[in-house]
């Protein structure tokens, strides 16, 4: 299997970035707090931004409008068994 890393200094790949986007994760600071990418040297933050974009976080427009649901929804990190 191919895996693109996007932060090498934790081993996070665009799929597992991907995957905390669709649980919720719209911030690079948001992926970082689910799965310490981006907190290390940093040099990963912009692709992060890249990746989610405007459109990659399914609830990014209510997080957007300051809706309480969605911005008080707890991030949970992907199991290792599931990030594999």
């Amino acid at each position: 299997m191919n895996r693109v890393y996007v932060c090498s200094c934790f081993g996070i790949t665009e799929q597992q970035v991907r995957e905390h986007a669709d649980r919720g994760a719209c911030t690079p600071r948001q992926i970082a707090s689910v799965s310490k990418a981006g907190t290390d040297c940093g040099s990963c933050v912009r692709r992060i931004q890249g990746i989610l974009g405007r459109g990659a976080c399914p609830r990014r427009e209510l997080a957007d409008q300051g809706d309480p649901e969605v911005l008080s929804a707890e991030l949970t990190a992907i199991p290792e068994a599931q990030a594999a």
